[in-house]
């Protein structure tokens, strides 16, 4: 099966060279999303061995995740990889997805950091805990899953999968759509235990995202909205159907 990594970056010069030189000891196809960096990322992309789509300037990771959806779409791959380029994704951990891949049991792998996993693992910030804990349960109460880590991107997707889904949200709610989506289109899920690693404990999510609260409310109201879509076009399905009976 062919695989694509992607690697979603906005001003990683600290990091880029070193991962990216890393995880093309795993995989040959590799595809760096820059959005908009203004460091000397563009400068370092241009010097590795990778495919690299550049935005004019920044639109948000979902935005991101969305351009690595389609081009994995249609570049014919079977599976895509997302991780970060901050270090708190370890390419080594790139085996065990594929190992999961192997298995051809799931259409979406997603990485955990709190499943039991090997190594001693960073604390997290007590305010990203707290609300990837209070997400991760709405999400379970409300779709009947079993997730423990709503907002990790160390994901595997499969790529015929990910046609069924319909993303809008440019930024970091993204996931929030996706699990809706992923649950409304019955896509098997399971996750596998990464390292929980924190090297930027003040990185910022933007502007008023930075404040938990509003952070969290902001989450609640994507997830608010996508539920309520879903629950109409479903409910405007079930009328079609049964007015195509009659």
């Amino acid at each position: 099966m062919r695989t694509l990594i992607a690697i979603p970056v906005y001003n990683e010069d600290r990091y880029v060279s070193r991962v990216v030189s890393e995880v093309t000891r795993y995989a040959s196809d590799v595809l760096v999303i820059d959005d908009g960096s203004d460091d000397q990322t563009p400068c370092l992309l241009a010097k590795l061995p990778v495919d690299v789509i550049r935005h004019a300037y920044n639109r948000g990771y979902g935005r991101s995740i969305r351009d690595a959806f389609q081009w994995a779409s249609c570049y014919g791959y079977d599976w895509l990889i997302t991780m970060d380029c901050d270090e708190q994704h370890e390419p080594a951990s790139l085996p065990d997805f594929l190992n999961a891949i192997a298995q051809n049991d799931c259409d979406i792998v997603s990485g955990s950091r709190y499943l039991e996993s090997n190594g001693r693992p960073d604390r997290p910030p007590e305010d990203r805990r707290r609300i990837n804990t209070e997400i991760s349960k709405k999400i379970n109460d409300c779709l009947n899953l079993s997730i423990t880590d709503a907002f990790c991107g160390f994901k595997a997707y499969r790529v015929e999968s990910l046609r069924k889904l319909y993303l809008t949200e440019d930024g970091y709610a993204m996931p929030l759509q996706l699990w809706i989506q992923a649950a409304a289109n019955n896509l098997r899920i399971k996750e596998l235990a990464i390292r929980l690693i924190y090297r930027d404990r003040n990185r910022s999510f933007g502007g008023p995202l930075d404040d938990p609260e509003h952070r969290l409310a902001h989450y609640l109201d994507v997830f608010g909205a996508e539920l309520q879509r879903f629950e109409e076009e479903f409910l405007e399905a079930v009328a079609g159907s049964g007015s195509n009976r009659s």
